[in-house]
């Protein structure tokens, strides 16, 4: 069961026959399940599939979603699941270190682009060795410049979580940078 509207961002084009709080729910997260399945994934493409199937998968048991203590929660780890599904289905592993540095608009600008992209390696490699959690946050703030408030709403957590879980990333990647330093 394939909804177009799960391909949309124009609330225009959605269907009336689906539940107005699921449609409220897509068009909150879609953006932000893309965004992180890009640097997962590597393709714009790749992840707006992943992301529909998760959106699927929710449509499916949508009433049962919303009776758990967490939807958002639930719901971002559904859209995880199934990026890494289709990475392994696609025989890849995560992009970020593909994807990210070379996104960077600093390098165009650097007086040394060489040195500034050799940080960002490092960078990414360490973000690479974040918990979970700790990649989320600092790829949602850091990386595509959400909110604190916008990332806790997406992860389904408190901001205070967000903050705590930033800080704690923010000393581990420090830690990790200085370590590749010696």
């Amino acid at each position: 069961m394939t909804h177009d509207f799960l391909r949309s961002r124009d609330t225009a084009s959605m269907t009336t026959g689906l539940p107005a709080d699921f449609r409220a729910f897509h068009q909150l997260h879609r953006k932000a399940y893309i965004d992180r399945a890009m640097v997962y994934l590597g393709n714009h493409a790749d992840a707006e599939e992943a992301v529909d199937a998760a959106f699927e998968q929710l449509l499916r048991c949508w009433p049962k979603v919303l009776t758990m203590e967490n939807p958002a929660a639930y719901a971002w780890k559904v859209m995880k699941n199934r990026v890494f599904d289709l990475a392994r289905a696609r025989n890849r592993g995560p992009a970020l270190l593909d994807n990210a540095t070379f996104e960077t608009a600093i390098l165009k600008d650097a007086v040394d682009p060489i040195a500034v992209l050799e940080e960002s390696l490092n960078l990414y490699q360490a973000i690479k060795q974040l918990p979970e959690r700790q990649q989320d946050v600092v790829i949602l703030l850091h990386c595509r410049g959400y909110t604190v408030a916008e990332t806790a709403t997406h992860l389904g957590i408190t901001e205070a979580g967000v903050r705590s879980t930033a800080r704690y990333a923010r000393r581990r990647l420090q830690q990790l940078l200085t370590k590749e330093d010696r």
